[in-house]
């Protein structure tokens, strides 16, 4: 075999250098998931989460031993997760005297529960494979990690790598493959560098499988969909969290909706964002008949708390021209600590309470994702966080032509966080091959085509409203048909074809050279 080169040897020196000092080398492998985070939105150098991966797989490699893989691993997380999801301090400086002092524990606490996947990852990628091929095995434990991630407890599949290629025609594999698996090749295509600086044949082979995904790409990519003759009109208010409910301005956020949801007839329906009737339903009816005026003679769908007795719920409404509703969508997958707290009684003793609650208590979810009728034909709602998880598409029951996202992303802050959660609902387009409609309180409110190209839209952070078309939707993707379970099959067998592969060589050592 060709032997290491000089490159090669020098830098595994120096990561054996760094594995002396737990503490160092989990620092270099923070950088290098921070590094990696770089290809998320808003700055999405994709280059650079490639890069990052590489360098967290040569220090797992490095590593002597499952449990210090595991280290490694979890503190690339951290890194990783860490700058993804900065944003996730902003609700708690909405109200800075009574929740700001949690802010730097629930990121790092955020951050630090979702990287441990990836130190299980590392570890089993490890136990599985080594040298050479530990890159594969790497993309199947973390492809897996990923998959695990957006299910337990409720799941957060937030920032997972394959979003990167959002931007790209690498995007449209999702149609088959689904974010899960683009985030298990992402992995294996960024930790394939470390062999190639192992030695120079690689190299080539590196390239040539880069130029195969980005040549398989555009075989997945649809034809351009059409447009319906449908036409929607999303308004963004734009209340900025910290005073969409003082009692000095929600009156007049309220009336922004209305001055904004005038128009002269030609649009077919008026979407609201999530909570903009600053009233439950049935409370204030003057100011349902008053948001339903102002859409008229189109329908309007807007989203409005709603009591149940003592339960309240975050719904979206469909009201027609006299105010009266047409339908109603309780969301069902709920925000934990930020609409409901797991074990909330015993919580709220000691002073643990959502923050997007109203009474205390947090809301009560809905019985699940189902479909409604619109002017464009069936329409799956989903309300804010619901966006992010596939299986609540996959779940309705039904295929919608359609789907329509209220959401109020002020709560994610003015940066990166509406940015990455747009990015997200641009892969289901993809996924599923439906169009999404998504009016968002601050931003950013966008029509999206089913190919996961925004067609229009309004900047974050503006006040204003768009009239577009609906583009239609294509036929169900091979992702709609079947979901994850043959990536799933695929990762398993994978891991297994290298395990059994690795006990082999540990038997016969002579045949596992380096």
């Amino acid at each position: 075999m060709a032997a290491d080169t000089g490159l090669y040897r020098g830098v595994a020196g120096w990561i054996d250098w760094q594995h002396q000092d737990r503490w160092r080398v989990m620092a270099l492998s923070a950088l290098a998931g921070m590094i990696a985070a770089l290809g998320q939105a808003p700055v999405g150098l994709f280059p650079l989460t490639l890069l990052g991966l590489g360098c967290g797989a040569a220090v797992i490699a490095r590593a002597r031993g499952m449990a210090r893989a595991a280290l490694v691993g979890w503190a690339l997380g951290l890194g990783y997760f860490g700058l993804t999801l900065i944003w996730i301090v902003q609700p708690f400086l909405v109200d800075l005297p009574r929740h700001g002092w949690m802010a730097p524990f629930a990121l790092f606490f955020m951050a630090g529960g979702m990287a441990l996947f990836w130190g299980l990852a590392g570890a089993g990628a490890r136990w599985i494979a080594k040298d050479r091929a530990l890159w594969l095995a790497l993309g199947a434990t973390f492809g897996l990690a990923e998959l695990l991630r957006g299910w337990i407890f409720g799941g957060f599949p937030w920032g997972g790598p394959g979003l990167v290629w959002i931007d790209t025609p690498v995007a449209q594999l999702a149609r088959v493959i689904g974010v899960y698996g683009m985030s298990a090749l992402t992995v294996a295509f960024g930790a394939a560098l470390w062999p190639v600086v192992a030695r120079p044949w690689p190299r080539g082979l590196w390239a040539l499988g880069g130029g195969a995904l980005a040549l398989s790409a555009p075989l997945a990519a649809p034809s351009v969909p059409a447009t319906t003759d449908v036409t929607l009109r999303l308004v963004q208010p734009n209340a900025p969290q910290h005073l969409k409910w003082d009692q000095d301005w929600v009156m007049t956020f309220f009336e922004r909706a209305v001055a904004l949801s005038g128009h002269d007839g030609s649009a077919d329906l008026v979407i609201w964002p999530e909570t903009s009737i600053p009233a439950p339903l049935g409370r204030a009816p003057g100011l349902e008949q008053a948001a339903a005026r102002a859409a008229a003679p189109a329908p309007l769908v807007a989203g409005i708390q709603r009591i149940e007795g003592r339960t309240w719920r975050n719904a979206l409404v469909m009201f027609e021209g006299s105010g009266a509703p047409v339908w109603v969508y309780d969301k069902h997958h709920l925000v934990p600590f930020g609409e409901y707290v797991p074990l909330g009684n015993l919580a709220a003793r000691f002073g643990i309470q959502g923050l997007a609650q109203r009474d205390g208590n947090g809301y009560a979810g809905g019985p699940g994702p189902v479909l409604r009728d619109s002017v464009a034909g069936p329409v799956l709602p989903l309300i804010c966080y619901e966006m992010i998880f596939p299986r609540d598409i996959r779940g309705a029951d039904g295929r919608a032509n359609w789907i329509l996202q209220a959401t109020n992303d002020a709560w994610f802050g003015t940066f990166s966080g509406p940015q990455q959660h747009l990015v997200q609902a641009r892969f289901r387009a993809i996924e599923f091959g439906l169009p999404i409609a998504r009016a968002a309180n601050t931003g950013i409110s966008a029509v999206i085509d089913a190919a996961g190209t925004v067609t229009a839209h309004i900047p974050l952070g503006e006040a204003g409203a768009i009239e577009a078309p609906l583009p239609g939707p294509l036929p169900p993707t091979p992702y709609a048909k079947v979901g994850d379970l043959p990536v799933i099959v695929i990762l398993l067998s994978l891991g297994l074809a290298l395990f059994v592969a690795n006990r082999r060589k540990a038997v016969d050592p002579a045949g596992a050279g380096r």
